[in-house]
């Protein structure tokens, strides 16, 4: 299992020391791709873009489904939580190109959903996804809608392991409703958020179906920068970019890990 893993990394790890376009064998040119990587203002672009999804997303898909996934667990019957958590699921296991394509067509500015609802209250329409900020905003909330119900599971089931102990000492305590979601809740499922912050980092299908990484490459992140490299031959410089990401990943995953350990 470790091998099948390992393996493909460590491939990349190689690829990125060489210059390889498929159709010829790969041949060293050593750090050569990194320099090119480090002088690239499409990398930093890219890297940019996916740190601002990231801050946009990552918040926002953790703490809604956490108040869900406490609000259900605590508030609501059973019967109730299980269909909500039913319906908050469906969006999860649609095709994120379906999913991107539908509200690619809710954002358009001819005939889109939300610009017929902005004429009706007398609003010029808008270009959501003609405008660079508004376009990483948009495919950051729509990655957040499709990942409620994805991470309102996890949270649910956190939830329900902590024991009824700890509510009950809190509440003896004085501790009110909120105070008693942010020191037992919250604490219990804080490594769902180095996943979450994980998947930010990998985010590519949603912008490849909704912007192409447009407008003027406003919402390329570095994953698609990878897939631009393979789909132009440059396996080469694309594996130095892919290896780039995992340095940024794990450092990131090691930063959050060591802010969320307890004393």
């Amino acid at each position: 299992m470790m091998l099948i893993a390992f393996t493909p990394i460590v491939m990349s790890a190689y690829l990125s020391f060489t210059s390889y376009d498929v159709f010829t064998s790969p041949k060293w040119i050593g750090l050569d791709n990194y320099v090119v990587m480090l002088r690239d203002e499409n990398f930093w672009s890219a890297l940019r873009n996916t740190a601002i999804f990231t801050v946009i997303a990552v918040p926002l898909q953790v703490m809604i489904p956490m108040l869900l996934a406490d609000f259900l667990a605590n508030h609501t019957g059973r019967k109730f939580s299980q269909i909500a958590r039913s319906v908050l699921f469906i969006p999860v296991v649609a095709s994120m190109v379906l999913v991107g394509t539908v509200w690619q067509y809710m954002l358009s500015p001819d005939g889109g959903f939300f610009n017929w609802v902005i004429a009706k209250v007398g609003m010029e329409p808008q270009n959501f996804l003609g405008k660079p900020v508004s376009a990483l905003v948009a495919v950051s909330l729509v990655t957040v809608w499709k990942n409620i119900g994805y991470f309102l599971v996890l949270f649910y089931a956190g939830v329900m392991d902590i024991p009824t102990e700890q509510y009950e000492a809190a509440k003896v305590d004085g501790a009110g409703g909120v105070k008693r979601f942010w020191h037992v809740t919250v604490p219990g499922l804080k490594p769902v958020v180095v996943l979450s912050t994980i998947w930010s980092f990998q985010v590519f299908d949603i912008v490849y179906s909704m912007t192409g990484g447009g407008p003027g490459g406003a919402t390329t992140t570095i994953v698609m920068s990878v897939f631009q490299g393979i789909r132009s031959f440059d396996l080469g410089y694309s594996s130095a970019i892919a290896m780039a990401l995992l340095v940024v990943v794990l450092v990131v995953a090691i930063v959050q890990r060591a802010c969320f350990r307890e004393d």
